[in-house]
């Protein structure tokens, strides 16, 4: 089972689609028919070790009876969709080349029982040779990557939240109403906030227009959409590698923003990414309102600890 997966490239002037075929299981009916799949009959899973897998999913670094090993996440079946979109996310990743970071190799996802899973290629851990370098190659993706919209192909998750992706000509209504309007939507659902706060929300959500430039070019890139510290790795080849997607296209400056949000990053790595391709002026100043998505997200996710943050940045911008 697989199929074609588009890759984004610079054409003359504008972006375009290339088509190269990608082989991947998609909807196994169980992890051990996966497995034989992909490795042969008789294959068999022999040990499996739980590692850090983030706050969502359950993660294992698995052995096989064939002595390869496989990284693999699980949670509950209802979450499948969660996987196939990350598989995507990571295919449309992986497509751009061009010296972009690597991503590890969807390589299954389906139901097992009563579970979800996502099976992929094992990154192993190393030593970052440079910051520097890891930047220049995220400037690298957000440059190569290109679409002629803002959202992606499909709904996505950040974290266990749905994200929506809806694809929107302009980046200024699209982080309006696909990211910021929809989380603080189901903030207020959930009893977070008051009418004050609607009314400020409404103001920050009128102003985007003024705050927020379009992506160059009218060309939004190819994000990782939820880069974190968390969610990259240093392999043992010395690069960085991006893991954890929540992948679409917007303003560069959305992944750049949450890179400072928590921290996590090497010593160079704004230094790389800028000597590649410069930031818009400014950007110091629309950084918290980028980072807001991703408080609201939090506070949805993990409770009222991150609510001041958000009303406080809501009231700032407003």
């Amino acid at each position: 089972m697989g199929g074609s997966y588009p890759v984004y490239v610079p054409g003359n002037n504008f972006h375009i689609f290339q088509y190269i075929l990608i082989f991947m299981l998609e909807n196994a009916d169980s992890l051990e028919s996966a497995l034989e799949q992909l490795c042969g009959a008789g294959i068999r899973v022999k040990k499996r070790q739980s590692v850090s897998g983030g706050d969502i999913n359950r993660a294992f670094l698995i052995t096989l009876s064939s002595g390869d090993k496989f990284f693999l996440k699980e949670n509950h079946g209802d979450l499948l969709p969660m996987f196939s979109s990350e598989s995507e996310g990571l295919l449309a990743l992986g497509s751009v080349g061009g010296g972009a970071p690597p991503v590890p190799r969807p390589l299954a996802w389906g139901r097992d029982g009563e579970n979800s899973f996502l099976l992929m290629d094992v990154v192993n851990p190393g030593k970052l040779d440079s910051g520097e370098k890891f930047g220049a190659s995220l400037a690298m993706l957000h440059r190569t990557g290109r679409s002629e919209f803002c959202g992606f192909q499909v709904e996505n998750r950040i974290g266990s939240t749905l994200q929506n992706n809806k694809q929107m000509q302009s980046w200024h209504d699209f982080f309006g109403e696909q990211r910021l309007g929809f989380q603080w939507k189901l903030a207020r659902e959930k009893g977070y906030g008051n009418s004050s706060d609607d009314r400020a929300m409404a103001s920050l959500l009128r102003r985007l227009m003024d705050i927020l430039p379009e992506p160059e070019e009218g060309h939004p890139s190819l994000l990782h959409g939820d880069l974190w510290g968390g969610n990259w790795m240093a392999g043992d080849d010395g690069r960085g590698w991006l893991i954890d997607p929540a992948v679409y296209f917007g303003h560069r400056e959305a992944d750049i923003a949450m890179t400072e949000l928590f921290g996590g990053f090497p010593r160079g790595f704004r230094t790389g990414y800028e000597n590649i391709w410069p930031l818009e002026p400014g950007f110091s100043e629309r950084r918290d309102l980028y980072n807001l998505y991703h408080l609201l997200n939090h506070l949805n996710l993990f409770g009222s600890s991150y609510l001041d943050g958000v009303i406080s940045t809501i009231y700032r911008y407003s």
